[in-house]
């Protein structure tokens, strides 16, 4: 049997387990109830969206799309999380390993790019309303989103892909606490070098390329917004993009610190937190960012819970 087949044989164990082990019970409880909040929000603006007709725009059709990567975001490492910490198993097969990997690189690539979709749509709405209705039509708004999904899994195919042709001969713990391809870099013991410049082309195209694109929209809107001649104006405009920007900041940050740790230095704690900060904090809080500053959400929300109120007290 060679090498390869007996990588594709083995099993992985996530060392950073070990932090979780003594109080494993509590853990798991803080983990459900973030999966838990996490499916509420994002499916709650999903639905929003979906039943109110007044949110049925370019901003909202990709805000719903934006909840749809975070709950599958969420749920490519959560799941597994709650196992391994209820029956204090700490190890993963080599294909769940690179099938985890391959979704989670998957849809956290699509929601760079889905940002700075978001942030043109900003963009157009306030530096070319009278265009705003012909940049932003409804094909071309479903035209991006495929595109959006078929560039995150795109990147994601070539990691895997690269990463399937990787040998560990005898090291299988993965300084993590689920499967990603920098830790798995960081084992193998074939020559990881094309993997590594793919990784600095990628990073540039996926991650880097977007929040460039971000930050001129933005330019473009703050120098806008400037020429509104009342303050109310130019709060109001600035409004519509407060939420936007708090969730690029959240995300591209955590993002940043989750794809970009030196290769020495980091704790197996602070290797968790930032992880855990990146795949299950942010995807529990951008409908809480969104629910509680924007007021379209919180109005379609009133309406919807009083229209389901109504109809079950005629029951």
């Amino acid at each position: 049997m060679d090498s390869h087949n007996q990588t594709q044989g083995m099993e992985f164990v996530f060392l950073a387990f070990s932090i979780f082990q003594r109080h494993h019970v509590h853990f798991f409880l803080v983990f459900l109830a973030a999966y838990l909040v996490t499916l509420m929000g994002n499916f709650m603006i999903i639905t929003l969206i979906f039943l109110d007709a007044h949110l049925h725009t370019p901003m909202y059709f990709f805000l719903s799309q934006l909840s749809c990567i975070d709950i599958c975001l969420s749920s490519v490492v959560v799941p597994k999380i709650l196992v391994n910490l209820l029956l204090q198993q700490h190890t993963t097969s080599y294909n769940q390993c690179l099938a985890q990997a391959f979704f989670l690189i998957g849809f956290a690539g699509c929601e760079p790019a889905l940002l700075a979709v978001m942030a043109y749509d900003r963009y157009a709405a306030i530096c070319q309303p009278l265009r705003y209705a012909h940049l932003m039509r409804g094909k071309l708004c479903i035209q991006l989103s495929v595109a959006i999904w078929l560039w995150g899994f795109l990147d994601s195919a070539i990691y895997a892909a690269l990463a399937s042709r990787l040998d560990f001969c005898g090291n299988h713990q993965i300084l993590h606490i689920w499967c990603d391809i920098p830790p798995l870099l960081k084992i193998a013991c074939s020559d990881t070098q094309v993997n590594k410049l793919v990784n600095r082309i990628t990073s540039f195209l996926v991650g880097l390329g977007p929040f460039l694109f971000i930050i001129l929209s933005y330019f473009c809107i703050l120098a806008s917004i400037l020429r509104i001649p009342s303050n109310t104006g130019r709060h109001k405009a600035f409004s519509t993009c407060a939420s936007h920007i708090a969730v690029v900041t959240l995300y591209i940050g955590n993002g940043f610190l989750n794809y970009n740790k030196p290769s020495s230095g980091y704790s197996l704690e602070s290797e968790a937190l930032i992880s855990i900060m990146f795949c299950v904090v942010t995807p529990m809080l951008n409908p809480l960012i969104y629910s509680l500053r924007n007021k379209e959400v919180k109005e379609a929300r009133r309406k919807v819970f009083n229209s389901w109120r109504a109809a079950s007290s005629s029951f």
